[in-house]
C-alpha cells in the first residue's frame, strides 16, 4: 500500500471518528465523545494495517481491547448518579473500530457509508423513537408480513420459467410482488411518521405511494358524507394519480434499466403535463386542511398473492396477445389491465422490453394505454362512491389529464 493510501485512510478512519463522536459529546454520552471515539477509529485502521503483515490477529486483540475498555469504563461509572441508559454508546463505539480496520483491508467506500449510518442512526434518536412509540401491533404485522413475502417465501421459489411462452419465472413474479409491497410499505410507514393531518398534498402523495385506487375510494366515499370537502377532495386524487406515475417510472428504471432511456421519455412527459394539472389544480383550492383516511396494512399476504397473480396473467396475457392476435392485441390487455391499477403491466411489459420480447416503442404506449383506462376506472369509482360536484372536478381533472397522455400517444416522435 502507498504511503499517500496509507494516510488517506487513516485520515478517513479519524473523519468518521470525529463525526459520530461529535454526536455523542453532543448528547453527553459519559463512556465516550468526540476525542475518544476519534482515537477508536484510529486504533481499528491501525490495526488493519497492521494486519497485512501479521494477519488478523491484531484486529482481533484491537476488538478485545476497546472491548476491555468499555468494560472498565462502565464499572468505573457504576457509582455515578447519573447514568447513560442502554449500550449504545458501547456499541458504537465497536462499530467504529471494526469500520476503522475494514477501512483498511476491505472496501473504503463500504466503511464510510457503515461510519455515516452509524452516526444518522444515533442521531435520529428521537425522531426513531417517536415512531416506534406511534405504530401500533397492526402495523408492526405489517412489518413483519413484509419480511415473510421477501425473506421467507422469495428465497426458496424455483428461479426458472414454467408454461406457455416460456414467460413465467416464480421468482421474478414474486420480485415484482416484493416491489410493489415494498414501494406501498413505504407510503404507509411515511403515513405512520407524518401523521394523518395535513394538507392535501402530504394526503395526495402519501396516498398515490400507498394505493391511488384506495384513496380514489375514501375520497370518495368522504366527499359523500362531507361535501364541504369536494375541490380539496379532487385535489387529491389528481396529485394520488400524478404521484402513482412516478411510481411507474421507477418501475420501469427498476425492472427494465437498460431500455429506460428510450422508456422513460413520454412517460416522464405525461408525468410533467399531470404535475401541470395538479398545480393549477393547488393554486385554485389551496390553504384548506384535509385528514388522510386510515390506510390499510399494504402488507397482508392475500392481497400480495392477488396482484401476483394478475401481474402472472398479464404477462403471459401480453405474450399471448402478441403471439396470435398481434399488436394491437395488446392494447386490449393493457385497457384491462389498466381498469385494477398500473403496477401488473407496467411490470410484466417493462419486464418484456428487458428480456427483447416486445418493442419499446409498444411497451411505453401499452403504458400509456393502461393510465388512460385507470383514469376511466377511478372516474367510475368517484361516479358510484362519492358526491355529484366531487364527480364534476374529477371528470374536468381527468379529461384534461388524459388529453394529454392521448396526444402523447398519437404524435411522440
Amino acid at each position: 500500500m502507498e504511503l499517500l493510501e496509507v494516510f488517506e485512510k487513516v485520515g478517513l478512519a479519524l473523519g468518521l471518528g470525529l463525526l459520530v463522536g461529535l454526536q455523542r459529546e453532543r448528547v453527553q454520552a459519559r463512556l465516550a465523545g468526540i476525542r475518544t471515539f476519534a482515537l477508536i477509529s484510529l486504533l481499528g485502521a491501525i490495526c488493519g494495517l497492521l494486519s497485512a503483515d501479521l494477519g488478523g490477529w491484531p484486529v482481533g486483540v484491537g476488538g478485545l481491547a476497546v472491548a476491555g475498555l468499555l468494560v472498565a469504563g462502565n464499572i468505573a461509572a457504576r457509582g455515578a448518579q447519573e447514568r447513560e441508559p442502554g449500550l449504545t454508546t458501547e456499541v458504537s463505539a465497536l462499530v467504529m473500530y471494526a469500520v476503522g480496520a475494514y477501512l483498511v483491508v476491505g472496501h473504503a467506500t463500504v466503511a464510510i457509508a457503515i461510519g455515516g449510518a452509524t452516526a444518522l442512526l444515533l442521531h435520529w434518536k428521537r425522531p426513531m423513537h417517536a415512531f416506534v412509540a406511534r405504530i401500533g401491533e397492526d402495523d408492526l404485522a405489517a412489518i413483519m408480513q413484509f419480511v415473510l413475502i421477501t425473506l421467507v417465501i422469495l428465497p426458496v421459489l424455483p428461479d426458472q420459467t414454467f408454461g406457455p411462452y416460456d414467460v413465467l419465472n416464480p421468482r421474478h413474479i414474486w420480485l415484482m410482488v416484493v416491489l410493489i409491497v415494498g414501494i406501498s410499505l413505504g407510503g404507509y410507514v411515511a403515513y405512520k411518521w407524518l401523521g394523518a393531518e395535513g394538507g392535501a398534498v402530504l394526503a395526495g402523495t402519501l396516498g398515490g405511494l400507498i394505493s391511488s385506487t384506495a384513496t380514489t375510494v375514501s375520497y370518495a366515499r368522504r366527499t359523500a358524507s362531507f361535501p364541504a370537502s369536494v375541490r380539496l377532495g379532487a385535489l387529491v386524487l389528481i396529485i394520488a394519480t400524478t404521484v402513482a406515475m412516478v411510481r411507474v417510472i421507477a418501475e420501469v428504471a427498476i425492472v427494465a434499466p437498460r431500455r429506460f432511456v428510450v422508456l422513460s421519455g413520454p412517460l416522464i412527459a405525461a408525468w410533467g403535463w399531470m404535475v401541470a394539472v395538479a398545480l393549477v389544480t393547488y393554486l385554485a383550492v389551496r390553504g384548506e386542511k384535509i385528514q388522510l383516511p386510515e390506510q390499510e396494512n399494504p402488507a397482508e399476504l392475500k392481497p400480495a398473492l392477488f396482484f401476483g397473480a394478475l401481474y402472472a396473467a398479464v404477462t403471459l396475457g401480453v405474450a399471448a396477445a402478441r403471439d396470435t392476435l398481434g399488436t394491437t392485441a395488446l392494447y386490449g390487455v393493457a385497457v384491462l389491465s389498466g381498469l385494477h391499477d398500473m403496477d401488473a403491466i407496467t411490470l410484466s411489459t417493462a419486464r418484456l422490453v428487458d428480456e427483447g420480447r416486445l418493442e419499446s416503442d409498444t411497451a411505453w404506449r401499452l403504458i400509456l394505454v393502461a393510465m388512460l383506462s385507470n383514469l376511466g376506472a377511478k372516474l367510475a369509482i368517484v361516479a358510484i362512491l362519492g358526491q355529484r360536484r366531487l364527480l364534476a372536478w374529477s371528470a374536468a381533472l381527468f379529461s384534461v389529464a388524459a388529453a394529454g397522455i392521448a396526444i402523447l400517444i398519437a404524435f411522440w416522435p
